[in-house]
C-alpha cells in the first residue's frame, strides 16, 4: 500500500499518466490509468493533458508513445524490457529487402522499432492488419510484410494475398501448442477457444475466434460463453477475470509468459517517477517518418 500511495503522490506531482499493457503483472495493471494494447495506449496517452507518460510495457511500445506524443516526456520503468520479435529485424535489414523488391509497398506490424517503422509505407495492428491489406493496399501487386510471419499467414488466409515475408515471430506465442488446446477442449468441451493472430496456424485453426488482445476483451465481455480457453500471453487473464467475474478462463500453457513483459514492477514504476528514468528519445527524422506510417493507418480507422 505504501508503494501504491507513493506512486499516486508522485504521479500527481509530475502530472503523469501510467499506461500498462494487457500482459503486465497484475499489480502493475491495477495502478494504471489505462490498460490495453500498445497502440491503443499510445493514442489514449496522446489525448491526455499529462506531461509525462510512464509506459509499462516493452521498448517499442514506449517508442510509439513518444512518436505520437513528441512534446510529452515518455519514460519506461525498465529499459531492458525489449521485444524479441521487434528485435528480429533492423532498419538496415529492411532497407536491404526493399532494394531487392523496389516496387513493393512495405507493411509493418506495430511490434517493430521506430527505425523499422520509419522504413515502412503503412503500419498495422493485429486487429486491423486484414483491413489494411484488403482496403488500403488492395491495388498493390507486391507487399513486404514485416516482421511476424504468423500474423502475415493469418492475413494471407483471410485475404488470399501472398506476401514477401520476414521470418520473425513471437517466441511466447510460438510456445502455445495445438495438442495443449486439444487436451483442454477434451477436459472442458463447453469452452470456446480464443487465440491471438501471432499464434502459428495449427493453433489458430483450433480457435473459435482469432483476435487481438483488445478484441478478446471485447468479444468475451459481449458474447463469450461462460468458459474460455485462452491462447495468448498469460498476463491478460488478470484483466479478463476482473472484467468478467462470472466466467472461467483456462490458459493454454503456463509457459506462455513473456519474460520482458514481467520485468516491470511497482518498485520500478516508483523509481522511474522519482528519478524521471528512463526517458525515451527517438531522433526527429526517424520519428517523423515512423509517425507518417502510423498516421496513414489511423487515417483508415473504422
Amino acid at each position: 500500500m505504501e508503494l501504491i500511495e507513493a506512486i499516486e503522490k508522485l504521479k500527481k506531482e509530475r502530472n503523469a499518466v501510467i499506461l500498462a499493457h494487457n500482459y503486465q503483472i497484475p499489480e502493475v495493471q491495477d495502478i494504471a490509468d489505462f490498460i490495453g494494447d500498445s497502440l491503443g495506449l499510445s493514442i489514449e496517452a496522446a489525448k491526455t493533458e499529462a506531461d509525462v507518460i510512464v509506459f509499462c510495457g516493452v521498448y517499442f511500445m514506449a517508442e510509439t508513445a513518444k512518436i505520437l506524443s513528441p512534446d510529452k516526456m515518455v519514460i519506461i520503468p525498465d529499459p531492458k524490457a525489449g521485444c524479441p520479435m521487434a528485435d528480429m529485424i533492423t532498419g538496415e535489414q529492411l532497407r536491404a529487402l526493399k532494394v531487392q523488391h523496389p516496387r513493393a509497398k512495405v507493411l509493418c506490424y506495430v511490434n517493430t522499432t521506430a527505425e523499422v517503422k520509419a522504413e515502412c509505407d503503412l503500419c498495422c495492428t493485429s486487429a486491423n492488419a486484414v483491413r489494411m491489406v484488403s482496403e488500403v493496399l488492395k491495388d498493390e501487386e507486391e507487399i513486404i510484410f514485416v516482421p511476424d510471419q504468423y500474423l502475415a499467414d493469418f492475413v494471407s488466409e483471410k485475404t488470399g494475398r501472398s506476401f514477401i515475408l520476414w521470418r520473425g515471430y513471437c517466441p511466447t506465442h510460438a510456445k502455445i501448442l495445438p495438442e495443449q488446446i486439444m487436451a483442454l477442449k477434451e477436459k472442458h468441451p463447453m469452452a470456446a477457444v480464443v487465440a491471438h493472430p501471432e499464434c502459428p496456424r495449427p493453433v489458430r485453426h483450433l480457435a473459435d475466434q482469432v483476435l487481438s488482445t483488445e478484441g478478446m476483451c471485447r468479444w468475451i465481455a459481449a458474447k463469450g460463453p461462460k468458459e474460455i480457453i485462452v491462447a495468448t500471453e498469460l498476463g491478460i487473464i488478470h484483466r479478463l477475470q476482473r472484467e468478467n467475474p462470472g466466467k472461467v478462463f483456462y490458459p493454454v500453457s503456463d509457459r506462455a509468459l513473456c519474460p520482458n513483459m514481467k520485468l516491470t514492477t511497482l518498485e520500478k514504476v516508483l523509481w522511474s517517477l522519482e528519478d524521471m528514468k528512463h526517458p525515451i528519445e527517438v531522433p526527429e527524422d526517424i520519428a517523423d517518418r515512423a509517425r507518417a506510417s502510423i498516421e496513414r493507418m489511423l487515417h483508415h480507422k473504422d
